[in-house]
């Protein structure tokens, strides 16, 4: 078997040999086991699968939550002349018909389907008509309720088990605590399954964690002409950042989920081959894609969990030659953490709450609604009742994973906005037409890349914060539409709801409050493992990442931003140095932090403290426009 694991090996990737314990995930489904394989990102899961799938007759269906981790794998097969296919959403009944069909006669090596794909009855009983050699899931912490990634609809594959009970399951993840490990082999009902794992040391990897309270011009000093990542957590601000990095020489673009998907795959395409260097995206980005020389990976916002960060920072450095992960940090950061995940986690009694009104809402009587389905505008709903937005999102997320509605989004009915016309010429229309102004001026004020690209918008908000009825609201933008002043897209309905339970009011909540508690209670120690990684200038920054994720009396790596010991206690002589160095400085004439730091090797931190030091005893004073310059006496 190892022979024969080699020759397709080489054949189809063209490598002679396996990298470190990939051979023995090739072994263990070759031998009929069930598997759990955690790998670090870049540590070559898909071919721990790809390979026995190949030497197995018959085909391996992949489950995978990305369209476009699914769509690269298959082209990636497709172009080794091994036969692959991912059904996606958007296709007619009689076109999955016909590609399920030729998963069956049509000697199809791989078939990708979403967990979603799952629930629907045509494809599990052709599955049981298929010659399954194997069952690989990508990503499987998305199964585990403690995991960080949690989706209701990855809970439909031990279904398969069902279906396909004597298929062997491989399970494929970058990242999972023990508790996660355990929960998976639970859901996925795993018969005594082999558990391959990896270190998640990245002795390339260099972990650091800068204090600094001007971020953007940090990254000014990080960043060079290697290409790059940057991680933030709103579309506005890769708009934000990426003009600013443009503005500073560095090539940037931004990217998120709202793009048009022919702008998003005209900025990866420039990302991938070097034309841009920085991709300032959201957080989903990333996920699959093997861009080997991306050489740094920066945090402008606090991770919400050491997974997503472990993952995230793993996107740098798949060559192998050194690269850093950088997490940009200051004390204002830590309540907007707080804020973001904990403060709007959804209590018992807000979804019991929220449970009520939801069905007053439908108008629901006590003891009916199972498997009814009602659109559902969800801005509507909040402002109806008063909701804050985020609580109520959270509680509507806990309730599809209680498994007491679905919450289906329609990201196909977006109210949508782009502004057609220039900054100059737009202030210009405004002012001979003021009747838009205010409510045009309120979108400007609310929704950063509207010049650029449709933005999705909240409009109750919009119509609250220009103190306008929500009806006179949409007239004025279909107005400015007809006019080609902006492009509007109005959507009545952003989601849909299916109940699937009987209305019981608390009696259905109830039922699931320990896990809404348990779930609750798991959220705050994931932020408070964050804190405590970011805060903590004493343990090198590896160590503490291998210990959260149970790793025995891990090494030090000697270069994160503790063992260089950038955060200890400067000695006199040090802050005599940069003494002499602000004043060297400042000879040459006044000069405000930015360029102070930039001309000084030392901890930004420790040069804010002396310029403080000298102003205080009034060797140095400020210029009206906030530069240092000495003070004559």
């Amino acid at each position: 078997m190892q022979e024969e694991a080699l020759k397709i090996l080489e054949k189809y990737w063209g490598f002679r040999e396996f990298r470190p314990q990939q051979l023995e995930v090739v072994a263990s489904i070759l031998e009929g086991k069930d598997s759990l394989t955690l790998f670090p990102t870049g540590g070559g899961k898909s071919i721990c699968f790809q390979v026995p799938a190949m030497i197995k007759e018959g085909i391996c269906v992949v489950v995978s939550p990305l369209i476009s981790l699914m769509e690269d794998q298959v082209n990636s097969l497709q172009q080794k002349n091994i036969k692959a296919m991912a059904i996606t959403g958007g296709i007619a009944y009689a076109e999955l018909d016909r590609n399920l069909d030729n998963c069956i006669f049509g000697n199809y090596k791989f078939l990708y389907l979403s967990p979603e794909r799952l629930q629907q009855e045509i494809v599990r009983e052709r599955l049981k008509q298929m010659n399954v050699n194997l069952i690989a899931i990508d990503e499987a912490h998305c199964i585990s309720q403690w995991g960080h990634d949690f989706r209701p609809a990855y809970r439909n594959i031990s279904g398969l088990r069902d279906i396909l009970p004597d298929t062997p399951i491989a399970a494929f993840t970058a990242t999972a605590t023990k508790e996660v490990v355990k929960d998976i082999c639970e859901q996925l009902k795993m018969e005594d399954p082999a558990i391959h794992q990896k270190s998640f040391e990245r002795t390339n990897l260099q972990y650091e964690v800068v204090k600094t309270e001007d971020k953007y011009f940090r990254l000014t000093q990080l960043l060079k002409d290697d290409s790059a990542i940057i991680y933030v957590r709103s579309r506005n601000a890769t708009q934000e950042i990426s003009q600013f990095l443009n503005k500073n020489g560095i090539t940037a673009a931004a990217y998120h989920g709202g793009m048009k998907k022919e702008d998003k795959s005209k900025r990866f395409e420039d990302w991938l081959t070097n034309k841009t260097s920085v991709m300032v995206a959201t957080t989903a980005f990333g996920m699959g894609i093997d861009k080997p020389d991306v050489r740094t990976v920066i945090h402008i916002d606090l991770p919400e969990s050491m997974e997503s960060y472990f993952q995230e920072a793993g996107r740098a450095g798949r060559d192998g030659r050194p690269s850093r992960a950088i997490i940009l940090t200051n004390a204002a950061d830590v309540p907007v953490l707080k804020n973001q995940f904990l403060n709007n986690l959804a209590s018992v009694e807000d979804i019991k709450l929220l449970y009520r009104k939801l069905n007053a809402y439908f108008r629901i009587a006590y003891g009916e609604g199972e498997n009814t389905e009602h659109d559902f505008n969800f801005s509507e709903f909040c402002h109806h009742y008063h909701f804050n937005s985020h609580k109520a999102y959270n509680a509507l997320r806990l309730l599809d994973r209680c498994s007491i509605l679905r919450l289906s989004q329609n990201y196909q009915k977006k109210t949508e906005i782009q502004v057609l016309l220039s900054g100059g010429h737009l202030d210009n229309y405004l002012d001979e037409n003021p009747r838009y102004a205010n409510l045009l001026r309120t979108i400007l004020r609310n929704y950063g890349g509207v010049f650029e690209n449709l933005i999705s918008f909240n409009i109750t908000s919009v119509a609250e914060k220009s103190r306008l009825p929500e009806h006179e609201c949409i007239r004025i933008f279909e107005q400015l539409h007809e006019k080609e002043i902006i492009e509007f897209h109005l959507s009545k309905h952003d989601a849909s709801i299916t109940f699937l339970v009987p209305r019981e009011d608390d009696s259905t909540i109830n039922a699931v409050a320990g896990f809404i508690r348990e779930y609750n209670k798991t959220k705050r120690e994931k932020i408070e493992a964050v804190l405590n990684f970011v805060q903590n200038d004493s343990e090198c920054k590896q160590v503490q990442l291998l210990k959260y994720f149970g790793e025995k009396n891990p090494p030090a790596c000697g270069k994160c931003s503790v063992c260089k010991k950038e955060n200890k206690e400067l000695s006199r002589d040090d802050m005599n140095e940069i003494y002499l160095g602000i004043v060297r400085i400042l000879k040459k004439g006044p000069k405000d932090s930015r360029e102070i730091i930039s001309h000084l090797d030392y901890p930004e931190t420790a040069i804010l403290k002396v310029l403080s030091l000298l102003c205080e005893k009034d060797i140095l004073d400020r210029t009206p426009n906030n530069k240092y310059k000495i003070l004559n006496k």
